[in-house]
Formats: C-alpha cells, structure tokens, sequence
C-alpha cells in the first residue's frame, strides 16, 4: 500500500511567528502530526517574505528575515510556477484533494474559507504553541 505524504503548506504570515512569538514552528508542526508529511512553501510566499524584508526596515522586516532565513535553512520544498495572491494559490492548489493539506496561517479569513473547503488548518494558541484545527 502506499501511503501518500500530507503536504503542510506554510502561509508568509506564519513564517512570522517565530520572530514574532519565539514559537518554533518546526518542532511543533512535528509535534502535532503524527503521520507522514512534507512542509512546504510557494515561491510566492518567499517572495512576499523578501519584499516584506526590503520595504519594511522595522521589526517586520527582521521577522521576515528570520522566516525566510528559516525556510532556506530547513531546506523546504519549494512550489513554483504561480502568480497572484498567495491566498488564492493556496485555495486553488488545495482545492481538488482537500484531505492531502494542511495549512499553516495566522489570517482569519484564509482560514475561514479553507474550512469551508474542508481543508485542516495550523494555527497560534494563547502565543505559546501551535494547535491544528
């Protein structure tokens, strides 16, 4: 039997937690699901990370150095060849088999309109750990 790998697709805001909240985002995602999967990210989302990085000289920027930085480190496979908002990539994309994702994102609506497409997601509790929903 094979046994497919749930892809853990991580939205730009996430990758703001660890600089924001001090969570380590990683170990906890490893944490919470305890079957096979793969963490993931769009080009778009490292691209929204560097320009986050470049226009914001503030505490933002250094968040969205650290996640990016974060991202590379852990090697994550990257998704390419989409264009448009990250949100709506990751709809379409976990659209046609909403049982092989999880998403991982701190923006309400996204996660509103991925329940409602039954799609599971990751989110912050209380600021100190991540719950999955």
């Amino acid at each position: 039997m094979i046994f497919k790998k749930k892809k853990v697709i991580l939205d730009t805001n996430f990758l703001l937690v660890p600089g924001e909240l001090g969570i380590d985002i990683f170990s906890e995602i490893e944490r919470l699901i305890q079957e096979r999967h793969e963490i993931v990210v769009f080009e778009n989302t490292l691209e929204e990370l560097e320009t986050l990085i470049d226009r914001d000289k503030s505490k933002h920027s250094f968040n969205a150095k650290l996640g990016f930085i974060m991202a590379k480190q852990k090697n994550l496979k990257t998704i390419k060849g989409f264009s448009g908002h990250v949100d709506d990539i990751i709809l379409d994309y976990t659209k046609s088999k909403p049982e092989n994702f999880i998403v991982a994102t701190q923006d309400k609506d996204l996660k509103r309109r991925l329940k409602k497409n039954h799609v599971k997601t990751i989110g912050v509790r209380q600021k100190k750990y991540l719950i999955l929903g």
